[in-house]
């Protein structure tokens, strides 16, 4: 995928907010070249144009928002994660409401729009963020941390006091495929004895059992259960992928996370940024001619072999 792509044509779809619990129609357009991932909120006059960037994320409590005030536009994560992974990287976005549609819990929906809608190459090519030197960034016993690796490389650690979950890792090497069916797929998470809480706290007002896996003291409660053995640690891949995708580029690095989540990715994108030496911004053209050259390289001294 050297060049840049949108989308096809112009698609709707519908669902509810899980924090909000507000209907919301979002709506995604075609976008030119250069121009990234974009929101506007309709449903607000005068609303301006939010850009999908690092340095434009707000609240980070359990979700990622862009924006601040009335205008924001909450839970982007698992729709920026979707589009990461189709290779979408110019879309304007609408949505008449404060929220994303959480749709299942997963990006399983918004993957399943765009392959029916279909993506479109542009004449541009893509640009490439290449890991220079490790970055790390730490909040009490969680970190997380960027090093230089040829591709993305997301290695995840998460930890939770629950018989069904515990300590679960998983390290994903990104290919669209492989996001298609063992990332995109993994829904997002709750305890019912936190319910309580997170509804005072204004959250979770859309959640049910049709769109998060919910935990009892022991069970999980979903009556069909779990789709992947280790969904939990898939979902928090998925989180992790919308997040980075805030840095505007696709990503030639690994990411190792430990208990992180969407502030500490957040923190971990601001701090890479704030690090110019760390990092530098390839066009995919140059970086296809390195490997070619690094492979003809290896067969020439015979290092393939070795």
């Amino acid at each position: 995928m050297i060049y840049q792509r949108t989308i096809s044509k112009k698609v709707s779809v519908t669902g509810i907010g899980i924090h909000s619990g507000k209907k919301v129609t979002l709506t995604l357009n075609p976008a030119p070249v250069n121009s990234g991932i974009t929101f506007k909120r309709v449903d607000l006059p005068d609303s301006p144009v939010v850009k999908a960037d690092a340095r434009t994320v707000g609240t980070t409590e359990n979700n990622t928002s862009l924006g601040s005030g009335v205008s924001a536009i909450h839970t982007v994560e698992h729709l920026l994660a979707v589009f990461y992974g189709l290779g979408v990287n110019n879309v304007y976005c609408e949505i008449d409401g404060p929220e994303i549609p959480i749709m299942d819990g997963s990006g399983a929906s918004f993957v399943f729009l765009l392959r029916e809608v279909g993506v479109s190459a542009l004449h541009q090519p893509r640009n490439f963020l290449v890991i220079l030197e490790p970055v790390r960034v730490e909040v009490d016993d969680k970190w997380a941390e960027f090093t230089p690796a040829p591709r993305l490389i997301v290695d995840s650690t998460i930890i939770f006091a629950h018989p069904k979950i515990k300590q679960q890792n998983l390290k994903f090497e990104f290919h669209c495929e492989n996001f298609i069916n063992d990332i995109g797929r993994a829904r997002t998470f709750g305890f019912l004895k936190e319910v309580d809480m997170l509804k005072r706290k204004g959250l979770i007002k859309g959640g049910s059992l049709a769109n998060a896996i919910v935990l009892d003291d022991f069970n999980v409660v979903n009556p069909e259960g779990l789709r992947y053995r280790d969904e939990f640690v898939r979902h928090k891949i998925l989180d992790t992928i919308g997040d980075l995708s805030l840095l505007g580029h696709e990503i030639a690095g690994r990411v190792t996370t430990y208990k992180s989540g969407h502030n500490l990715h957040n923190l971990l994108c601001r701090k890479l940024l704030d690090t110019p030496q760390a990092y530098k911004i390839v066009p995919a053209t140059v970086l296809q001619k390195e490997a070619v050259e690094s492979l003809e390289l290896s067969f020439a001294t015979g290092s393939l072999y070795h």
